[in-house]
């Protein structure tokens, strides 16, 4: 029996020594770096690709912490951060890093996934590792990149003829070039409202391109509040008389200024207020409030429109995204690129919505 019970141990070693080589073979054939830890977070492994990028040796760091290895390499303390301190919120989202890797700087996202198992006889889960997983995502950020790119360069590059149709356009109303008659009115007002819309949709996309591509330049300082107000008001007046629509403004009177970009803010406001006449019904009222709340001041735009379904709430401020339902027309990015340039100057937006009656967005700033 001793020899037989010999022999079974030494079989399953065997298999276990294997199965070990097997699984070691196909982690080091991956072409993403893959780091694994136990329990008290000591590396087990590095696949051949994580000890390229991080320029160390093999022996140099199994068996050691990742806390003892981070303080001597920062690729690896940029990479096990998250498991000493606690992940906020806003970033959860997964931001790719920069690495030098295959003779360029490329780009890879990076997941924690933690180990559980439950062990035999019990019924609580233990955590037994973790493992440190890059993705390449080199070849998309090169994609993006010419994608955001080529955006800007045709956005740009339209602006020009746009802006002189408009400037032929109102040599035709100012009747400089002659009387025109009831039908040429008409066709040079829809050509006009076709020009404005061309230049909006422009305007977004080069907007866009200073978010996608990290470029937002912003100039905050103390700014009249009534400044950002007036630039809305005088923007979409003619939309709003168009429709019939009442401009409600109410400023409490304990607040003047606010800490802001003029430009970006006044274009947030705009984009905002525009929308609440868009789907807004013929003479109805969209308000216009500032408040103190605190230590921010509080800027609110509601209409009594057709509201957003619930279901959407949460996706109206992604990139390109438009209520499938909406006849109305827009790129998807006006909200998105709003939220992009009140939080880029610390500030929050958010909407509530009640589905046929009406939405409230809101955007807090610093007070001036």
């Amino acid at each position: 029996m001793a020899e037989k019970l010999e022999e079974y141990q030494a079989s399953s070693l065997q298999k276990l020594l294997i199965e070990k080589k097997r699984i070691e073979t196909l982690i080091n054939n991956l072409k993403d770096p893959v780091i694994g830890l136990d329990h008290n977070k000591k590396v087990l492994f590095m696949n051949n690709m994580a000890i390229r990028i991080c320029g160390i040796k093999a022996d140099e760091i199994v068996g050691k912490s990742a806390e003892e290895l981070a303080l001597k390499n920062d690729l690896i303390r940029l990479l096990v951060k998250d498991l000493y301190e606690p992940i906020q919120p806003k970033q959860q989202n997964k931001i790719p890093i920069k690495i030098y890797a295959d003779n360029k700087e490329s780009y890879f996202e990076k997941e924690i996934i933690p180990i559980n198992i439950i062990p035999s006889g019990e019924h609580v889960e233990q955590l037994i590792g973790i493992v440190i997983l890059l993705q390449n995502v080199t070849p998309y950020k090169e994609l993006d990149y010419a994608k955001t790119n080529f955006i800007a360069t045709v956005s740009h590059e339209l602006k020009t003829p746009i802006a002189s149709i408009r400037m032929s356009l109102d040599l035709l109303e100012n009747q400089h070039l002659g009387e025109l008659n009831p039908e040429q009115k008409n066709l040079v007002e829809s050509i006009k409202e076709d020009t404005t819309r061309l230049l909006k949709i422009t305007s977004e996309l080069l907007n866009m391109t200073q978010v996608e591509t990290g470029s937002i330049q912003m100039i905050i300082q103390s700014t009249p509040i009534e400044e950002i107000i007036n630039a809305a008001v005088t923007a979409n007046k003619l939309a709003a008389n168009n429709k019939n629509i009442q401009l409600s403004i109410s400023i409490d009177p304990s607040v003047s200024t606010v800490s802001a970009d003029k430009d970006k803010t006044s274009w947030v406001l705009i984009n905002l207020v525009s929308n609440a006449i868009r789907y807004s019904h013929e003479n109805a009222t969209v308000h216009i409030e500032v408040r103190a709340e605190n230590d921010k001041i509080k800027f609110s735009v509601m209409d009594t429109g057709q509201g957003i379904e619930p279901k959407y709430i949460h996706k109206i401020f992604d990139r390109y995204f438009r209520i499938p339902s909406s006849k109305k027309e827009g790129t998807g990015l006006g909200l998105s690129i709003s939220k992009e340039f009140i939080e880029a100057q610390g500030g929050e937006i958010t909407v509530i919505s009640d589905l046929g009656k009406g939405s409230a967005f809101s955007f807090t700033l610093n007070a001036g």
